[in-house]
């Protein structure tokens, strides 16, 4: 059962806003970029339905398309990220399970979990977005070094944000 509801639509907004307007301008040694809007996908509830999990990707990747004016390549990396994600939660699932309606956070499941969960998933994102941005292998090494550099700036204000702003746990 999904339950996206009023407090989700508008972490969507604020997401896509900080996005936008204050991180679209902040690169690490112009190679390191945050996309702080990862974690709204990430933190979606468990449950949620995966097609359903595909279309919000697909519209916060749009969103932010839309203002970077990059064409379709946050959006299919959303989208990737989204399809993908069912899969890594169960694979990394406890021996008890997920309650229902649980978001994963670092709340849910301590800090090495939350590491564990988010990394691989905001490293993909950023190989497939880095990797079309780049029009092919071309530049491997470059596009390889930016994809983790930037993965680990992400994941770290990730992670800032999650202590900052802890959910409850259940």
């Amino acid at each position: 059962m999904s339950r996206i509801g009023i407090p989700q639509i508008i972490a969507f907004f604020v997401y896509l806003l900080y996005q936008v307007m204050i991180l679209q301008n902040v690169v690490l040694f112009h190679t390191a970029f945050c996309f702080l809007y990862v974690a709204y996908l990430l933190l979606l509830p468990v449950e949620t339905n995966p097609l359903t999990l595909m279309g919000i990707g697909f519209v916060m990747g749009f969103a932010v398309d839309m203002f970077y004016e990059s064409i379709g390549l946050h959006a299919f990396a959303c989208v990737f990220v989204m399809y993908v994600r069912n899969y890594w939660l169960s694979s990394i699932t406890p021996q008890g399970g997920y309650d229902s309606n649980v978001t994963p956070s670092m709340a849910l499941g301590g800090f090495q979990w939350f590491v564990v969960y988010a990394l691989p998933l905001v490293f993909i994102h950023h190989l497939m977005l880095f990797y079309m941005e780049a029009g092919g292998f071309g530049m491997f090494w470059f596009t390889l070094w930016k994809s983790i550099v930037s993965t680990f700036f992400t994941t770290l204000v990730i992670l800032i944000a999650q202590f900052l702003f802890p959910g409850r746990r259940r």
